[in-house]
């Protein structure tokens, strides 16, 4: 099926039926998709600092109101715990559980975050001739924790976590130029070439994600990455946090082109 022509609301729709479970990359073209962070309301001001203290890996698109899981400015009355294919569960920091439908893990003590994501840009770089490989391959985006440490709010910390595509050389200047344009789903890379320099071992490892292939003539380019609070909650513990599954995203109303004018206008 061609996810890359339906409508969020046709494909949130698949996914609360749970005919969607994979990767959101590349479906419905044009329309932004977004990370999602739910954690007890004790520590919503805290991850609300977080988020803004560090505002390239963690963008905020909507925060919801106590106790509810529908969105009001991503998209109209979408269900955040079941229309996201997959799901993550953190109890003190560690990871317990995947699930396609989070409604057993509900309290009504609960604040949920939608952050940007990066797979918002991907189709303004393919419009200008820039593969993306991870949807040429069919699948994940390959995601590694770095050196980069986040600023430090409550009992949040951690580092960066950024998401790697491979570019031509040639093209490098042109992704920079095409995703600064995209402040609030991550905006341009922050680091291109040698992984190492941001304390990253092994490109063919990632953290989240899958590998993909870097061809002669790329080099890997690095943008920062809306994984980058499970990292925070690894670090801090709370006793429950719901997140999407890396790679398997909310999927706004909102066009690419219009989420700056309409949600920061």
């Amino acid at each position: 099926m061609n996810y890359h022509d339906l409508h969020p609301k046709e494909i949130r729709k698949l996914m609360r039926n749970e005919m969607i479970t994979t990767p959101t990359a590349g479906m419905c073209g044009g329309y932004a998709q977004a990370n999602l962070v739910i954690l007890p309301q004790k520590y919503a001001d805290d991850f609300k600092l977080f988020a803004e203290y560090n505002p390239k890996p963690c963008p905020i698109l909507e925060i919801t109101e106590l106790g509810s899981f529908i969105t009001i400015k991503t998209a109209h009355n979408a269900n955040i715990i079941t229309d996201i294919p997959k799901y993550f569960i953190y109890k003190d920091g560690v990871k317990t559980d995947e699930c396609y439908n989070a409604e057993k893990y509900w309290s009504d003590d609960f604040v949920c975050f939608l952050i940007g994501c990066s797979f918002s840009f991907e189709e303004a770089l393919m419009r200008e001739g820039i593969e993306v490989r991870h949807i040429t391959m069919g699948c994940n985006v390959p995601m590694y924790k770095t050196n980069i440490q986040c600023k430090t709010s409550g009992i949040f910390s951690g580092p960066y976590v950024v998401s790697m595509r491979p570019i031509k050389s040639e093209d490098i200047k042109k992704a920079y130029e095409i995703t600064e344009k995209f402040p609030h789903v991550h905006g341009a890379p922050i680091h291109s070439g040698n992984p190492e320099e941001i304390g990253i071992k092994d490109i063919n490892k990632p953290d989240y994600g899958d590998k993909v292939e870097i061809k002669a003539g790329e080099v890997p380019v690095f943008w920062a990455c809306g994984v980058t609070p499970q990292a925070a909650i690894e670090n801090a513990k709370p006793e429950i946090v719901i997140t999407h599954a890396p790679g398997h995203m909310f999927i706004t109303d909102i066009l690419n082109s219009e989420i700056e004018e309409r949600l920061f206008g």
